[in-house]
């Protein structure tokens, strides 16, 4: 027997062992064993031990957090939920007071306004303010039945019955133009009357703001969310600002309307605060080198390739609110919620100063609230691998290279839902419909520097009767109020994640061209071009979508005509493309019968659009046989330039060469202006007026071209060294990419 297993040497290391009541509690760590503790109650123990945790419980939920100052960074949805409940579910009214605005009084949120999809992109076409959805969504989920009550003498199930009021009137939706506020409510089913009498005066006389002004009544004509337009009425009436398309609200001016309107409602009047008041859109670049701009248009997208950066393009530089620099300095949370990677938070710590605020305030609790579900275009496929699933230390890399800094002092917990406690079966369930958890790989979020928490933060009632998975908004806010009570005895995390700085200073757009005046733009320089008024709204709103497109790129088209089925003459013998651009007349041809499914007069319209930038370029296209002893081997493609001084088109010289050699033209070295290309037999041949219309075409948008979207899956490949011409083949596309970029669309990456 050794000395080590020696009795006296045993029974030492066990003295020397504590075993203590929190012990007997599941979880890895300290924080995941006392918000179980909080959550959960104390497990069925007799005696000293039960009795300690029975305590430390009542502890918990006695903890006094009135005077607690919390700040909440996310966008829509998912900071709502967090907030108090999602306000946009049909279920709301029904717990309308619960989550974070409950537990902790003084709770403010942080929201990012580059949101452009549905009313708020509707919104933006007209007038020139920043998003606009994601304020309303979160600021009816702000409104707190201990102020409803003190504000208007209500009774608990007066306060409830607002909530449900506001909860219809916000979330009531129109597609056809009201010819009156009574023809609004009628149809929405709104009773104004049940509010107390100053709440329904007030949305009396925001209504008729709407109808009465001129500038605000033309807002009816689109399909909208009626909270977004009284949200856009408190904020010109309460700032005593006119309505106009042109003059960009104050930021004193917006946060006056703003707070205004927040504690009309009975939310603290400083409870929603915009990131910015300066509009910006959000620029996504894949991996493969296209650039997406808008946050609607790349959540539907579906590049099929990682994301690789997210940049944020300011119509100026951007102000932020004073409200928001003073919140988080003064807070004692500060936590950032779940919800999309990159059009959520992401944004919002691009805003110039808001993420050094955060590192300053060094005695705060911080933590990220995990997102759930992995979300198709975002968190579908790792930037460093696209064979594998995403990560709870995927969504920490991606935050780490698109916040300037990177996430050092920005957060030290991560919370997280515990999936081991959710039946298989209903995991089985939402996989059916593409829904995946993202998983947390503990090891390496704590090898980031990170304290990973798995919870209990689900809805068991959701679970039980609807199957359906989703932060309780309840049981988070008594999380974070654990961790806030146990802050001093959690462990100090220290991120060793190397800062990333996606680019230096503050991107601001060319021509400090916001939505709303480029919207009327495209519509004035329509207007000067020969197209069929049915068709000029089409054409507008393919404008709207594909915000890439400078209005340059209209300059060498005079009109757009439709020809029918029997008067097309062009060869279909290489492709089906039932579109062109005609350098002879300057007019955009298309095929009558096309126009009729809208995918594919879209298409058609891109791809001619795209050719048209080449304009007159061509002076002559010839195709030569090659004969050798009788037979046909094939033939040769010349392509004879203008001269440069004779030539209209989009591209400089340099810039035009260099396509030229991309699309595999061969410069001819004694003739300046000649471009051959020699092809085998009946080999197929995309010529480059054409190549450059579908490549066009594709960079927008990749379900339109499933042509091309076939020889740039190239890219994807690994080349296994053993082909080079693989790898000159991927070289060259990413190349063409890399140039519509940089010369068609004129966006060069910042460094």
């Amino acid at each position: 027997m050794t000395d080590d297993l020696t009795l006296e040497s045993c029974l030492q290391r066990l003295s020397e062992m504590a075993f203590g009541p929190l012990d007997l509690l599941p979880g890895h760590n300290f924080a995941e064993k006392v918000i179980d503790l909080a959550l959960c109650g104390s497990p069925q123990i007799n005696g000293f031990m039960g009795g300690e945790l029975n305590s430390l419980a009542k502890v918990f939920h006695s903890f006094d957090t009135s005077e607690a100052r919390v700040v909440v960074f996310g966008g829509g949805t998912g900071l709502s939920n967090v907030i108090g409940g999602d306000s946009r579910h049909p279920a709301w009214p029904r717990a309308p007071f619960n989550g974070l605005k409950e537990v902790f009084p003084r709770t403010r949120s942080i929201v990012c306004v580059t949101d452009d999809g549905g009313s708020s992109g509707e919104l933006l076409k007209d007038l020139p303010v920043i998003a606009l959805g994601d304020l309303r969504h979160v600021l009816l989920s702000s409104i707190r039945r201990n102020k409803l009550q003190l504000q208007y003498g209500l009774e608990e199930s007066g306060a409830g019955l607002t909530a449900s009021v506001l909860h219809r009137l916000f979330n009531h939706r129109f597609s056809g133009k009201p010819s009156s506020q009574q023809e609004v409510l009628d149809e929405g089913k709104i009773s104004l009357e049940s509010l107390p009498g100053e709440l329904a005066k007030e949305m009396h006389a925001l209504l008729d703001h709407l109808f009465a002004d001129e500038c605000l009544r033309s807002l009816l004509s689109r399909p909208h969310c009626l909270g977004n337009l009284l949200l856009v009425s408190a904020l010109y009436k309460y700032s005593r600002t006119e309505p106009s398309p042109e003059t960009i609200m104050t930021a004193d001016a917006f946060m006056k309307g703003l707070t205004v309107f927040s504690d009309l409602l009975g939310a603290n009047p400083d409870a929603v605060l915009p990131c910015t008041t300066t509009p910006a859109n959000l620029k996504v670049l894949y991996n493969n080198g296209v650039l997406v701009t808008g946050e609607y248009k790349s959540s539907r997208a579906q590049r099929g390739y990682p994301v690789d950066r997210v940049f944020s393009e300011f119509t100026g530089e951007p102000e932020v609110p004073d409200g928001v620099c003073q919140a988080v300095s003064e807070a004692d949370i500060i936590i950032f919620a779940p919800g999309s990677l990159y059009t959520s938070i992401v944004p919002i710590l691009q805003v110039p100063g808001i993420a050094e605020e955060i590192r300053k305030n060094r005695r705060a609790l911080k933590m990220l609230i995990a997102n759930l579900w992995i979300q198709t275009g975002e968190t579908d496929l790792v930037r460093d691998d696209p064979t594998r699933r995403f990560y709870i230390s995927d969504l920490i890399s991606a935050y780490n290279l698109n916040i300037p800094g990177g996430v050092i002092g920005l957060f030290s917990q991560v919370l997280s839902l515990g999936l081991r406690d959710i039946p298989g079966s209903i995991l089985q369930s939402y996989a059916l419909e593409d829904k995946v958890p993202i998983y947390l790989d503990r090891e390496k979020v704590e090898a980031m520097g990170f304290v990973p928490i798995e919870a209990k933060i689900c809805s068991q009632e959701d679970i039980a009767a609807r199957l359906v998975i989703q932060h309780d908004p309840a049981s988070l806010a008594e999380a974070v109020r654990t961790l806030y009570a146990v802050k001093d005895h959690l462990p100090r995390a220290g991120c060793s994640l190397a800062p990333v700085t996606p680019y230096i200073g503050t991107l601001i757009s060319p021509d400090n061209q916001i939505s709303s005046h480029r919207y009327a733009a495209t519509k004035r320089q329509l207007s000067l071009l020969d197209i069929d008024s049915g068709l000029r709204e089409r054409f507008h709103e393919i404008f709207w979508e594909h915000r890439d497109i400078p209005l340059a790129h209209l300059q060498y088209v005079k009109g757009v005509q439709l020809l029918d089925k029997t008067l097309w003459e062009r060869s279909q013998k290489w492709d089906n493309i039932y579109s062109f651009y005609d350098p002879a007349d300057g007019y955009i041809k298309i095929r009558q019968d096309i126009s009729v499914d809208p995918a594919s007069f879209r298409f058609g319209f891109l791809v001619a659009l795209g050719e048209s930038l080449l304009g007159n370029y061509a002076a002559a296209k010839q195709k030569e046989a090659i004969e050798r002893e009788g037979e046909n081997i094939g033939y040769v493609f010349r392509l004879t330039l203008r001269e440069e001084s004779e030539r209209h088109c989009f591209l400089s010289g340099s810039e035009l060469e260099r396509y030229l050699t991309l699309a595999r033209m061969r410069q001819c070295s004694s003739v300046k202006n000649l471009y051959t290309r020699m092809l085998n037999g009946d080999e197929g041949f995309t010529p480059p007026g054409l190549l450059f219309g579908l490549t066009y075409a594709w960079y927008l948008d990749n379900r339109f071209s499933c042509h091309l979207e076939y020889k740039m899956s190239i890219i994807r490949q690994k080349s296994c060294g053993f082909i080079p011409e693989q790898k000159k083949m991927t070289a060259r596309r990413q190349s063409l990419i890399d140039f519509f970029r940089n010369s068609v669309f004129r966006f060069h990456l910042p460094q």
